[in-house]
């Protein structure tokens, strides 16, 4: 699998090539930005595409955990600001096409949180803006040695008050205030003990790191993690009574399921689970 899937890797992104590639082997879908030239901005194209694949990917019965990765020198370098700058002749200066991309990215980052399979970030290089926004939007992050993250819109009269959505929601508020407010680059360590990201590892094994992740991942009963991942994101915006009322009802019905009654009945009797996968 990692050597067919790190053969995409050296593609020119030149105008014909698309702007992400998928594959899908042993229950692993890797999604791979493909923009390299462009430094795998978000464009329009890109989060229409990316959107589309990770909702795909939630209904996809061959598919339990995603992995996002990318090409080129740059995991993501945010909004293609190219492609906004160019509406700023429009009669609005613009505003009904910002409204409309940032729309269109805040779709993504929800799709990603509602996307029932794990989703875990590759980041083999730098991740800026809204590319910081996707890694800190994936459930999961394993990032290379020499990886970078970085809020920096407010070099240049921009506050990422986007990416601060997710951004706040995964490491503490005064690292993201810090990162914010600066727009400094955190190196990958930083980032790790911030919490942004889950494990470093070298530049080369980032992809192989996050497969072996996801591969743990997948050989779990994919309704159970599903489950999981869903109930995760719930309870965390609700009071401390209702998460637990919630959660105690999440896992009568988890109780229930013919996969648990599999599991369980595998763990007394010291031997391996058949899951059913049943949804």
């Amino acid at each position: 699998m990692t050597d067919a899937l790190q053969m995409e890797r050296p593609l020119s992104g030149g105008a014909d090539d698309p702007i992400l590639l998928r594959e899908t082997q042993d229950h692993i879908t890797t999604l791979t930005l493909n923009r390299p030239k462009q430094r795998n901005s978000l464009s329009e194209a890109m989060l229409a595409e990316l959107t589309d694949a990770i909702v795909a990917c939630g209904t996809d019965a061959e598919t339990r955990v995603v992995v996002l990765a990318a090409n080129g020198p740059v995991f993501s370098a945010g909004h293609d600001i190219k492609e906004l700058t160019e509406r700023r002749t429009d009669e609005d200066r613009g505003q009904a096409y910002f409204t409309e991309i940032m729309g269109a990215c805040a779709t993504l980052m929800q799709a990603i949180v509602a996307c029932p399979k794990p989703v875990i970030a590759a980041v083999h290089a730098t991740a800026t803006a809204a590319g910081c926004q996707l890694v800190a939007t994936c459930d999961l992050a394993v990032a290379g040695e020499s990886a970078g993250f970085c809020t920096p819109g407010v070099h240049i009269g921009l506050f990422c008050s986007t990416p601060m959505v997710a951004l706040s929601r995964n490491i503490s508020r005064k690292h993201a205030m810090e990162m914010l407010l600066t727009g400094d680059t955190v190196d990958a360590e930083t980032a790790l003990a911030y919490g942004l990201v889950n494990r470093v590892v070298s530049d080369g094994d980032v992809l192989n790191e996050a497969y072996e992740l996801a591969a743990v991942i997948a050989s779990k009963a994919s309704a159970t993690v599903s489950t999981g991942k869903v109930a995760f994101y719930r309870q965390l915006e609700m009071p401390l009574r209702e998460a637990y009322e919630f959660t105690a009802d999440v896992m009568v019905r988890n109780m229930l399921h013919v996969d648990a009654e599999e599991g369980i009945g595998a763990f007394i009797e010291k031997r391996a689970p058949k899951w059913s996968d049943e949804s």
